[in-house]
């Protein structure tokens, strides 16, 4: 394949996903050279090891979120970055936060900066959604699980900010009072939710 049909080849691939790994690159026929080329001539950016996006694009809502899950395989986006995905957050924070298992791995400093926590297995694949981001899909927690997740860990999340989450859900919708209570019985912290359900006036059982 001629340099020329190279490069419009792999243009065309970065057209229906936003970020791409190498290895896929390479599968789709696309040679390390005509990689190399493109970072060179600006076309695309290494945002990582193994890991690009095409430049001078409009990027798509929530593309960092794309590019954490193609940088962590195994992580679910989660707490104060699930909170924004789901429109319970209005203020931009400068990491991504991720789940992963107690034993995987965690990837090297990178762009974008991440905040990795460690979930439990009972708690790590519970409440999982998949949306599709730039082409990518995207494991991120549901908006019940989210704010069961919150309120589970203060030391991670200011209760000032789990609440607000919480207040935002009930008064927009976004979420009944029976499921977020269920979400909460099933992740264990009824107990500590319920309270602040029953001060917005809505809390059931």
């Amino acid at each position: 394949m001629s340099e020329g049909s190279q490069r419009e080849k792999l243009l065309a691939l970065f057209r229906t996903r936003a970020v791409m790994r190498a290895s896929e690159l390479k599968q789709a026929g696309i040679t390390a050279a005509a990689l190399l080329r493109a970072v060179e001539d600006g076309e695309l950016e290494r945002l990582s090891r193994g890991l690009y996006q095409r430049c001078l694009v409009d990027l798509h809502q929530h593309h960092e979120l794309a590019v954490a899950a193609m940088r962590v395989p195994k992580g679910v986006i989660a707490m104060i970055s699930a909170l924004m995905f789901h429109g319970l957050m209005d203020e931009e924070h400068p990491r991504v936060w991720m789940a992963i298992g107690p034993h995987d791995w965690a990837p090297a400093p990178s762009c974008p900066p991440l905040r990795i926590v460690r979930f439990a297995p009972a708690y790590l694949r519970q409440g999982v959604e998949t949306h599709v981001i730039g082409g990518v899909h995207v494991p991120v927690y549901g908006l019940v699980k989210t704010l069961a997740d919150v309120f589970r860990h203060p030391r991670l999340v200011d209760r000032e900010i789990a609440v607000t989450a919480l207040r935002r859900a009930v008064r927009e919708g976004k979420a009944s009072p029976a499921a977020i209570e269920e979400g909460a019985r099933t992740a264990g912290v009824w107990p500590i939710m319920r309270p602040y359900l029953a001060h917005l006036g809505v809390a059931a059982g």
